[in-house]
């Protein structure tokens, strides 16, 4: 029985998990899930009582929630793949520290925006955290073009599980109109080779419900019902 990633539309960072799945190699199924909708139905909490995406359900019926656990783990299903490294290495540390920028300031800076996204009924307020969220994205976007003029991939010399988290959020900045790439030389190229990635490819045809060849062990979608009977007791 294969992984079920649930994944978020629309714009789940569940994407960065999907690229990491095609990445690996090794079967998996996906599940759809309407935000908020389908995140409000009872087997949906019962999977994740916190009601985000990505949800990875395991082959023995566990459940494993948050990017920042659900990509290591996939890292470590395949560790010749190398979207991970041995823990202990500094290659393993420079990682976390990368995930964990990622998670805390990338990420973050776009709450503001995701909000006032929602706040239609009150505009000065709705403008107010519009402002917040440009200048805070900026700022983490100014961060990670210093990264890169350092390494040619975010966590050092190779592609790892935080360049499938960073472009699930990274295409965010299009969405709210803020952070003009030009601005970022070394950060807009970066995205523009992720954009090139078969896996990336991939992930955007399955948000768009359009056709999608995978390069990876992609097995079909499964219904959210149809994931109730694997739950462990």
């Amino acid at each position: 029985m294969e992984p079920v990633l649930l994944y978020g539309i629309p714009l789940g960072c569940s994407f960065g998990s999907i690229v990491a799945m095609e990445w690996l190699g090794l079967p998996y199924r996906l599940c759809r899930i309407n935000m908020p909708e389908d995140t409000q139905r009872d087997l949906f909490v019962q999977l994740n009582p916190v009601r985000q995406t990505p949800v990875l359900l395991l082959e023995n019926g566990t459940v494993l929630t948050e990017s920042a656990a659900i990509l290591p783990h996939l890292a470590n299903r395949a560790p010749a793949r190398r979207l991970g490294f041995a823990q202990g290495t500094p290659e393993h540390d420079r990682l976390n520290e990368t995930l964990a920028f990622l998670n805390t300031t990338f990420f973050s800076a776009f709450g503001p925006l995701w909000t006032a996204y929602e706040m239609e009924e009150n505009p000065p307020v709705q403008e107010m955290l519009r402002e917040m969220g440009r200048k805070k994205v900026a700022k983490a976007h100014e961060e990670l073009e210093a990264l890169m003029a350092k390494r040619e991939w975010l966590a050092g010399d190779t592609r790892t599980i935080a360049d499938a988290y960073f472009i699930g959020i990274a295409r965010w900045a299009e969405f709210h109109g803020v952070a003009d790439p030009r601005e970022y030389p070394r950060l807009h190229a970066h995205i523009r080779r992720l954009e090139e990635d078969p896996a990336v490819i991939f992930a955007h045809a399955i948000e768009e419900q359009r056709s999608a060849t995978s390069a990876g062990g992609f097995k079909g979608h499964v219904a959210l019902e149809d994931l109730r009977a694997r739950l462990a007791v």
